[in-house]
């Protein structure tokens, strides 16, 4: 970041006017006025500055596909806040198809500024349609500015019901077993992160506590939502007593758009349930601005893929996440050429769920840059910029700014579309076994059995034993809809193969990550950890993963693995708290951007501690103990592939 140039705007002394496209569907121009506000957009109006609001965030997200047709609301974060009377049934619409209103009822909720249109009760979305959610100029914020172009997105709605009950994925301070978490600073919120989008107005502070046992006294604090991150946050009103254990609980009265309440920990999936974890208050992390640790792409860098995401790493004092209300659409944006101050392309901004320290600026239109163009990458600074979320929180001293150059469509990574098996945990051609060790296997997520729709030999939905507990529809037999799901496996699985995606990089043997004998990872020392690229087996068959085997993100929050074995994947087995094989991903690597093409069968050891997506030709077997953060297909091609359970956990990862 040496070539990175930090810029004060507050000593820019021409006016200027910045448009600012949102949500890929989002005009919203920013008419700024004169200096002396860390380059934060307003209009001037009688003498006062006032904020132009803009659509920051949305669910279902924009060009998002199979989104389950039951979706009963949807929502909009907007980046200041919003005057409820002006946010209204004829300012909030949704039309599926374009041209056919569905009709809703609208509200606001204040903490996080986020609307939200909900359909009538027992209300279902057509299936398999595209829908077009509009917020026109009638909007304003409580200071009484408009929008300054309607913010309209698409999404598609598929042919699955959602019945998969909404989990807490990550919490800050973390959740041990049986707790209480020690070495939490005190003046940090406390944060949960959701593995589908939420109702928002189910955030709140009685859905969300925080509290302790006397003499301690429990925090008042504020709960917000931030909708793209999934993210819920609470914010004490004052730094908790240091020594006091805490227990912050999440009650079923959350739920995801779909209705769905939470399946918490206090109880298996699919039941409703608390999620509830302790810890213990440390000494409080000291104050510091906050500041851009690093990007993606770097600065001055080229040849640049035109449909890439612009990331920035935020550093943080130890054990503090940014605050995903502040890091948004309007406090990072992309404008170019450079050095034009113009937007160059609708977008919406999240926070890394995983880190909560990676920014990530994802272009709404395919290839938005254009090679050979130079863009500028800016995050806002000072007290209307990103913030973190220490009690009191850090701010970016100002501005800070970087350039690249967009390269042609040939740099791009291989990019893997599940279609419509994206919201499916597994898939199997030929049906599945469960060994009835306890705890029982789980499910998270969709499941579609086709072809061969059995369970233990018998016909679903019965099973010849005992049958996983599954959070989540399942599609079997010859329902159009699970075969749907097959052929879209089929073609992901034919994407990724060797003939169609070639010059994958040679791994340095079979056998990757730390462990093993020193024969069998002599010359190997290179494998346990990978940066983003596909790579293949050294000798064009299996591919072994033992010991630790780790992914760098590098900073890319979408960066993206691809690992092809021409025949077999296998994961070393181990014992109970000690895996004999573990993925860990860093540097905002992500379980769902990690794909394993298996030409044969995949065998995942016991107690292995997997992570990424499983296409096989044939079968899957997981020993016991075994989890998965990401969905497992058996049978691509040959229709033969069975999957074989014992006591195992599979989830949907989190996009």
């Amino acid at each position: 970041m040496e070539n990175a140039k930090r810029t004060d705007m507050s000593r820019i002394k021409n006016c200027r006017t910045r448009s600012l496209w949102i949500v890929g569907i989002v005009l919203s121009a920013l008419a700024a006025g004169c200096g002396g506000d860390q380059g934060q957009a307003k209009i001037l109006g009688a003498g006062v500055a006032k904020l132009v609001p803009a659509v920051t965030a949305v669910a279902p997200a924009n060009n998002a596909t199979g989104v389950a047709f039951n979706t009963n609301m949807v929502t909009a974060t907007f980046s200041t806040a919003m005057n409820p009377a002006t946010l209204t049934v004829a300012s909030f619409t949704l039309e599926c198809p374009t041209g056919t209103p569905i009709n809703g009822a609208v509200s606001y909720t204040a903490a996080g500024s986020v609307a939200t249109l909900t359909l009538p009760a027992g209300a279902n979305l057509p299936p398999n349609t595209v829908c077009a959610a509009t917020i026109t100029t009638t909007a304003q914020s409580t200071g009484g500015v408009a929008l300054a172009s309607n913010a309209v997105w698409t999404f598609t709605t598929g042919g699955v019901v959602d019945t998969v009950r909404p989990t807490v994925t990550l919490t800050a301070p973390a959740t041990t077993i049986p707790g209480p978490t020690t070495g939490a600073p005190a003046n940090m919120a406390i944060v949960a992160v959701f593995s589908e989008d939420m109702a928002p107005a189910t955030i709140t502070a009685t859905s969300f506590t925080v509290t302790c046992a006397a003499p301690c006294v429990s925090p008042s604090g504020a709960v917000k939502y931030a909708v793209g991150s999934r993210t819920a946050t609470f914010m004490p009103a004052a730094a908790l007593s240091v020594g006091a254990t805490y227990t912050a609980t999440i009650t079923t009265t959350a739920t995801d758009i779909a209705g769905n309440a939470l399946s918490g920990n206090q109880g298996p999936p699919p039941a409703a349930s608390s999620y509830v974890w302790t810890f213990t208050a440390a000494a409080a992390v000291a104050p510091g601005n906050v500041s851009v640790l690093s990007t993606n792409p770097a600065a001055n860098a080229v040849g640049v893929c035109p449909g890439a995401t612009i990331n920035a790493t935020f550093s943080v004092p130890a054990g503090v996440r940014m605050d995903p209300q502040t890091v948004n659409a309007s406090s990072f944006t992309v404008t170019g050429p450079a050095p034009s101050l113009t937007p160059v392309t609708a977008g919406q901004v999240v926070l890394d769920a995983a880190t909560g320290s990676i920014a990530t600026f994802t272009p709404m239109t395919a290839n938005a840059f254009t090679s050979g163009v130079v863009y500028t990458a800016t995050i806002k600074g000072g007290s209307s910029g990103v913030k973190d979320l220490a009690i009191p929180a850090d701010a970016m001293a100002s501005d800070f700014s970087w350039s690249f150059t967009a390269g042609p469509a040939t740099s791009c990574a291989a990019s893997v579309n599940l279609g419509k098996a994206a919201t499916f945990a597994i898939a199997s051609a030929a049906g599945i076994t469960n060994t009835p060790t306890l705890p029982v296997t789980t499910i998270n997520g969709n499941v579609a059995l086709t072809p061969t729709p059995t369970c233990n030999a018998v016909s679903w939905p019965g099973c010849g034993g005992t049958a996983p507990i599954i959070n989540g529809t399942v599609l079997f037999g010859s329902d159009p809809a699970a075969m749907a799901v097959r052929a879209d496996l089929l073609a992901a699985y034919n994407s990724i193969t060797p003939a169609n995606l070639p010059g994958a990089t040679v791994l340095g043997c079979g056998t990757i990550g730390s462990g093993g004998d020193a024969g069998a990872l002599l010359g190997c020392a290179g494998n346990a950890t990978l940066p983003p690229g596909v790579y293949i087996s050294a000798t064009a068959s299996s591919i072994g993963v033992t010991g630790v085997l780790t992914l760098d993100g590098q900073g890319d929050a979408n960066s993206k693995f691809v690992f092809q074995a021409p025949s077999a994947l296998t994961t070393a087995a181990g014992a109970p708290g000690v895996p004999g094989s573990q993925i860990v991903l860093i540097n905002g690597a992500k379980a769902a951007n990690v794909y394993w093409q298996v030409g044969s069968s995949a065998t995942i050891g016991t107690y292995s501690m997997f992570m990424g997506n499983v296409l096989a030709d044939t079968s899957i077997t997981m020993g016991t103990g075994a989890t998965s953060d990401g969905r497992l297909f058996a049978g691509a091609v040959t229709g033969s592939g069975a999957f074989a359970f014992d006591s195992n956990v599979v989830s949907v990862p989190a996009p």
